[in-house]
This record gives structure tokens, C-alpha cells and sequence, in this order.
């Protein structure tokens, strides 16, 4: 039994200082944020100005603003003393060794006998900055790398030294992926750890392709983006946020460092990086690096004359069926076959990538797991290089690197002798020595696994599935592109609870695998329904889907929400509506229909007044009044929550909802709280037949706000014209003074103002853009 850290402290308030100190506090630790003190009389002022800066950060770094109360500053002079209640001190300073190791001895003499101590360092050997300390204080001590941002990014590497006790690695494991919701990769204490080793070649390899093979900037981008699996960032964007004068840090520090690297040269500096970064020119920070944007154009680097230039026409060939195929398995041996010079950037880089991981095995990781874990958690990949070779195929990769005249290492050789056909196979993966031993996967339900299975699957149509998760819980899964509320998505829902209600399962889980939870209703769906004119069969639906709403909600056995992601308008209704709800921090749920032209017409309204109502002091009109305020505001300017936390303070999530930091574990702990509520006797929830509605007097206030709102520019007419049939529904239509209604009338209104929507001109133009452009219209 591990135990939780209560109390941290942050050396050091620059941009990772900061970040980490915001994650820590985002998962509940007070926080001690400590930096130099400043040359005046406010000794503060240096870490002052820093959290405040990082106060303004997008996206932002803390969960709520309630949050940031959790970090307490000060300075190395005056608030030194703090350090020794902590429980872990990280140390993020400046990168200069002596001053870390000098910072070491201080904490020495400070620090609690149990204190754990980590240095967030990417450029020094861990076990340098605690030499010359007790063995007591390096058995304390490793190292702790975040990815930044550390909210956002999920890898976090842990690197022990020899002398690192092994429990307390074993702490820091369990506490970065059940408390900090981290992916942890166990790294060894080389130059740049695994991701940033790996990252780096990867950038520098883009780098030579701009500048010795006449691709360009944008030509390289779109080859290493989304259409081989990786962020839309690539690799001169990415490297433009980055910071051009990081990677040349980086870089210069790494060559030196590696000279038994068989890829050594790929790391020495290109002279346009040197010149690019002593003229100042860094990147994202300063306005301009490898892009520069100009009066709304985006030019870009030409490495010959140093210009900034439009973006040349592609000579990509016809790559643009292989961006279009959804499987990334696909577009990769596209890429990889294609005979154009598309297909030969790929493939080179391709063959480079996998040959130097391949050749970084032992030396910075001891499995192909470690570098394709650290790869998709640290930069965003899908399929890490090894999960790569698969796709592409053991064979045909290794016979083309032979052929390049790649030094293959001998763990490899011996696979092939093996007559092995890939590094993954049946949940078991291929490590030096060992052979093939079982998959240890990062979350505690292996989807992918169950989804295989047939004797699992219990119940399926072309856009949903029920599964067996075991022990008496099934999970009904979404398909459908985006995971929208589909007219299969929805009779496939009914069919399930019939199931449920007839057969001996104890509960229901309703989730997936996908990064988000479900994008709302089809509009595509609805939309054609309205342009045809066929409003009886909108009716039909909308009141098909307030009835299964209905249903969930009031299901005789517990029915839990697994989310994580975005879950709007009806994606967000559906969660409303389970009873019992599971969310990953990482949640930014919303009802966002007036954005659109609608309102929620799937209970959402009616939920969001019940429970404004609830947390009022008394069902007085001045004490309501507030509350509903705060509901109408967050449904008219369609907000989407920036966590699952503020999601409870916007009132999207109920306040005893199950919030977890590791998203991957959401679906375990939803089938963890079913069997708790059968095993305790589950009851529904009672019947919501008293809410509070405030009437015309409350309408005439919420009306109020809406014009304010639209005379000061921040909506159109017809927006205001919306918030007003919003306020007409949330205060009780037509009733004259505050009264009691059940919950089936503000149904009802919700489905008498929704259908009329829907055959307004503007709605549909809404509708229409937002399927075309995937972006809102103010029209």
C-alpha cells in the first residue's frame, strides 16, 4: 500500500515550474511554488509575475480557478524553511549543473527523513546532480520528467539512478498514473531519456530533409502530420512551439553526449539553425521561426535565401486519397508504396526511425513498449515505431534496411531466425532475451482485447455494441462516426435496456474507447429531416429521445456514464441523464445546441433547472433566481466546461460524480461503482415531480441578460432570439408566477420549442454550416 503526496513543493517558477506546480494542484496537493528572490522590496516578485503570466496561458493549465488558490508562493531567501513539511520537492531550475547539485545539499539539510526529492532535468545525467549526497538522500532521489505542457501531455518518465530505492520508484509509478493521471514510462538515465532521444532524430531528420532533399517546410509537414498518424503540429510547427533556441540546445548538448551513437551526425547543428536563433528568431515566442505569419498569411522559410515565402505548390503526388482513409494502419503502407516522391520522404524517414529505435534497445529502453508508450503519451503519435513495423510488416521493413545498408542490431537478426512475423502478437510483445511475454497494458480494461473476443460480444448493429466487461456488467459502446447519437446509436440503446431488464446482468456501463465521449446528436440526420419538411417524424424522435432519457434515468438497475473527451449537446444530455457518472479530469462537456439554432430538447433543460433549484437555499424567487441565472448564461453562450471539475460548477456533472486524473482507467472504475451499487442494493433515483420554476417574473430577467448581452456585441439578433425561447422553457412557458411543475412538463416544452426550431431558415443554416465547416455561424 503506497501512500498519497498531500503536500509538494516546485524549485524553480519557470514555464515547467509553473505547469507542473498547476498539475500537482490540479489533483488536489497544496503546492509550494518556490524562486529566486527578486532585487526589491517584494521578494516575491519574481514568482509572482510568473504565476501570473501562467495565469493567462491557453489552454489553461489549472482544472478550475478555485484550483490555483491550492499554490502558495514564495523565495529561496524567506520561504526556504517550507520544504520541510513536504512530502516531494521537485526541483526545476535552470539548466546549469553546478547550481542543481548546490540546491541538492540545501534540500539535504531540509528536507523530512521520508521526503522524496526528483529533478525534472532533460538535458543532465540524474545521478550527476545528487553525487556528493548521503545514501540516504540519493535513495530519494530520480528523476521525474514531464512532458509540457504536464496538464495536456500524458507521459511522464521516471528515471532512477543506481542508487534510487526501489519502493520509492514503485511509489512514484503508482502515484503519477493513479493520482496524476500519467502514462509512466521507466527510462534510463541517458542523454535525453527515451521520448526526447527519439523525438529529437525524428525533428532533425525533417530539418535535413528541408535542407539537403528539396522538400519544403509545408511538403514535410504534411508527410509527418495526421496523415501518417501524428499531430497536426508535425514537425516544423511542433518545433516552432517548441522554441527554436530549445532545440539547439538540445541539440548541441545531445551531440557531445552520444559518441558511440551509430546516427551521431544527424544531431550536429545545421547552420541555418544557428543563424535562425542568433538573429533571434525562436519561433512561436517571437512571432516567427521556421513559419512566420503575415497580414493573415502564413509564409514560411526558404533555407536558400532566408526568406519568408508563400507555401509552393505541392509536388506530392496524389496523396490526397491517403489522407481520406480513416484507418492509420492504411494511409501508412500507402505511404509506403506510394512510387512518388511522397512515397520516397516516407519511406527514408520511415526506415531511419525504425532502424534508430531499434538501435536504442538496451541503451535507453529495455523494451519496444517503453519507446512506443513514450512516443504516442510524449508526442502524440497513434502508433508508436515498433506498432509501426507491424503495420508495415517485420519482413518487408527489415529487408528494405538491409538493403538502405542499416546496421540492424542483433535482437532483431535473432527475431527474424525466430521466424518471428512482429513485435506484437495475441497481447503478448517481443522483448530482447526474453522472447514473447504478456502485454501489460496501461488501463485496467483492455477494449481492444474484448472487442475481439466473440464469445464477448453480446449484442451488436452497425454503429453500437454490447459488451461483456465480466462479473455481471456490460458496456454499450458508441460507433458511429463521432461517436453522435445516430438513429442506431439510439434503437440500439433501447434494445440494450430491454436486454438489461431481462437478463441477469447487475448493471450497465455506457462509454468507449475514443478520445471523446460523442458528439450530440446526428445533425446530418435531423437536418435532412427538416429541409424534407417531415416534422412528424422529428416528433417522433425528439420524443423517442427524451423517453429513453427518461429511461436511463430511472433504470432499475444502476446504468453509469464512462466519459472522457467532449460530450455535447445530446452526448452531454445522455450523461445528464445517467444516474451514476464516471468522468476523466480531461472532460469539456456542454450543452452547445444554441449554437446551432436549437435548444436541448433531450431533458438537458429540465435538469439543468432541477438542479440549480437544488443548490438554492429555499425555493424563493431570490434565492433560485441566481442559480438559474448561472444555468440560462452557460446553455445561451453554449459552454463547454475546460474539466470535469468546472463541469460540476457549471452543474453538467452532479457534485458525488467520480472524477479520475487517469482517463484510462474510467471504464474499470465505472464497472467498480456498478458492482459497489448491486452489492448495496441499488435504487433508482425518486421522481423529480417538484421543480421550481420561476415564471414570467424570472423569464423577464433572464430576457434581460439576453438583450444586454446582444447590445454589447456579443450576440446577434438571432441569438437573442434563442436565449429567449431558452428562458421561456427553463421559467415554466406560460406560467404567471413561481410554481411547482414535474419534470415531464418542462419536457414538454422542450419538445414544443425544439420542433418549430428546426424549420427556422437560420437554424438550418447553422446546421448546414456547422456539418461543412465544423464551425458555429452567427447569423
Amino acid at each position: 500500500m503506497h501512500k498519497p503526496f498531500r503536500t509538494a513543493a516546485v524549485l524553480g517558477a519557470g514555464v515547467m515550474g509553473t505547469q507542473i506546480a498547476a498539475h500537482l494542484a490540479n489533483a488536489g496537493l497544496t503546492v509550494h511554488l518556490l524562486d529566486l528572490p527578486a532585487k526589491t522590496s517584494n521578494k516575491n516578485e519574481l514568482v509572482e509575475g510568473a504565476f501570473k503570466k501562467a495565469l493567462t496561458q491557453s489552454p489553461p493549465i489549472f482544472f478550475t480557478e478555485k484550483t490555483t488558490r491550492r499554490v502558495i508562493l514564495g523565495n529561496f531567501d524567506d520561504h526556504f524553511h517550507r520544504v520541510a513539511e513536504v512530502d516531494w520537492v521537485i526541483e526545476a531550475v535552470v539548466e546549469n549543473l553546478d547550481i542543481k547539485k548546490q540546491l541538492m545539499q540545501r534540500l539535504e539539510d531540509t528536507i523530512r527523513n521520508d521526503a522524496i526529492v526528483s529533478t525534472n532535468t532533460s538535458g543532465l545525467l540524474i545521478h550527476a546532480i545528487a553525487e556528493g549526497r548521503s545514501e540516504s538522500f540519493r535513495r530519494r532521489f530520480l528523476g521525474t520528467h514531464f512532458f509540457n505542457p504536464p496538464r495536456y501531455l500524458k507521459l511522464l518518465e521516471l528515471i532512477p539512478t543506481a542508487d534510487t530505492d526501489p519502493q520509492v520508484l514503485a511509489q512514484m509509478q503508482w502515484f503519477g498514473q493513479i493520482h496524476l493521471g500519467k502514462g509512466v514510462v521507466i527510462a534510463k538515465d541517458t542523454p535525453n531519456f527515451i521520448a526526447n532521444r527519439i523525438g529529437m532524430f525524428v525533428t532533425m531528420l525533417g530539418v535535413k530533409a528541408w535542407t539537403e532533399q528539396g522538400y519544403t517546410i509545408e511538403e514535410i509537414d504534411t508527410l509527418t502530420g495526421t496523415i501518417a498518424g501524428r499531430p497536426k503540429s508535425a514537425t516544423f510547427r511542433t518545433a516552432d512551439l517548441v522554441g527554436l533556441d530549445t532545440l539547439l540546445y538540445v541539440a548541441y548538448n545531445l551531440y557531445p553526449a552520444i559518441p558511440h551513437d551509430e546516427s551521431r551526425e544527424i544531431f550536429r547543428v545545421p547552420n541555418v539553425l544557428k543563424k535562425l536563433v542568433e538573429t533571434g528568431t525562436l519561433g512561436a515566442k517571437t512571432g516567427q521561426g521556421f513559419y512566420k505569419k503575415q497580414k493573415g498569411e502564413i509564409l514560411s522559410l526558404n533555407p536558400e535565401t532566408m526568406a519568408y515565402e508563400p507555401a509552393r505548390p505541392s509536388n506530392l503526388g496524389e496523396i490526397d486519397v491517403i489522407e481520406k482513409m480513416p484507418d492509420v494502419g492504411d494511409r501508412l503502407r500507402a505511404l509506403y508504396a506510394d512510387s512518388g516522391r511522397a512515397g520516397e520522404f516516407f519511406r527514408q524517414s520511415t526506415l531511419a526511425i525504425l532502424n534508430y529505435s531499434a538501435n536504442r534497445i538496451p541503451e535507453i529502453a529495455n523494451c519496444v513498449t517503453d519507446i512506443d508508450r513514450a512516443m504516442r503519451w510524449g508526442f502524440g503519435w497513434e502508433l508508436g515505431p515498433f506498432e509501426i513495423w507491424d503495420a508495415l510488416g517485420f519482413e518487408p521493413v527489415l529487408t528494405d534496411m538491409k538493403a538502405a545498408g542499416m546496421p540492424v542490431p542483433a535482437w532483431v537478426e535473432t527475431m527474424q531466425q525466430m521466424c518471428a512475423k512482429s513485435f506484437y502478437k495475441n497481447h503478448h510483445v517481443y522483448k530482447p532475451e526474453l522472447h514473447y511475454t504478456p502485454l501489460e497494458i496501461s488501463s485496467e480494461i483492455d477494449l481492444t482485447a474484448i472487442k475481439t473476443d466473440p464469445q464477448r460480444v453480446l449484442w451488436h448493429n452497425p454503429e453500437a455494441a454490447l459488451l461483456d466487461l465480466g462479473d455481471g456488467v456490460v458496456l454499450y459502446e458508441f460507433r458511429s462516426k463521432g461517436n453522435t447519437l445516430s438513429l442506431n446509436v439510439v434503437n440500439g440503446l433501447e434494445e440494450v435496456l430491454n436486454l438489461l431488464q431481462t437478463h441477469d446482468f447487475k448493471g450497465m456501463v455506457i462509454g468507449n474507447s475514443s478520445a471523446h465521449f460523442s458528439g450530440g446528436a446526428n445533425l446530418a440526420e435531423m437536418g435532412m429531416m427538416a429541409q424534407a419538411g417531415n416534422f412528424d417524424a422529428l416528433v417522433k424522435l425528439i420524443i423517442q429521445f427524451q423517453t429513453l432519457m427518461q429511461r436511463i434515468h430511472y433504470f432499475p438497475k444502476p446504468i453509469v456514464a464512462a466519459v472522457q473527451g467532449r460530450a455535447l449537446g445530446g452526448g452531454c444530455e445522455l450523461v445528464m441523464a445517467c444516474p451514476q457518472v464516471v468522468a476523466a479530469a480531461e472532460t469539456y462537456i456542454g450543452l452547445v445546441e444554441l449554437g446551432v439554432g436549437l435548444i436541448p430538447g433531450a431533458g438537458g433543460i429540465m435538469r439543468m433547472v432541477a438542479r440549480a433549484t437544488e443548490r438554492a437555499a429555499s425555493e424563493t424567487l431570490s434565492q433560485i433566481q441566481p442559480f438559474i441565472q448561472k444555468a440560462f448564461e452557460t446553455i445561451a453562450t453554449a459552454k463547454v466546461s475546460g474539466s470535469a471539475y468546472e463541469a460540476q460548477e457549471l452543474g453538467y456533472l452532479p457534485c458525488d460524480a467520480r472524477i479520475v486524473m487517469d482517463g484510462d482507467r474510467r471504464l474499470a472504475i465505472a464497472k467498480a461503482e456498478i458492482l459497489h451499487l448491486d452489492y448495496v442494493g441499488y435504487t433508482p433515483p425518486p421522481e423529480q415531480n417538484s421543480i421550481m420554476v420561476l415564471g414570467r417574473p424570472g423569464r423577464a430577467m433572464l430576457e434581460q441578460a439576453a438583450y444586454i448581452f446582444q447590445q454589447s456585441g456579443y450576440a446577434s439578433e438571432y441569438d437573442r432570439y434563442l436565449a429567449g425561447r431558452l428562458a421561456y422553457v427553463m421559467t415554466g412557458g406560460e406560467l404567471t408566477a413561481p410554481s411547482l411543475v414535474h419534470e415531464d412538463y418542462l419536457l414538454q416544452l422542450e419538445r414544443e420549442t425544439f420542433i418549430p426550431l428546426l424549420g427556422q431558415p437560420k437554424t438550418q443554416e447553422r446546421i448546414a454550416h456547422m456539418l461543412k465547416t465544423k464551425k458555429p455561424l452567427r447569423n
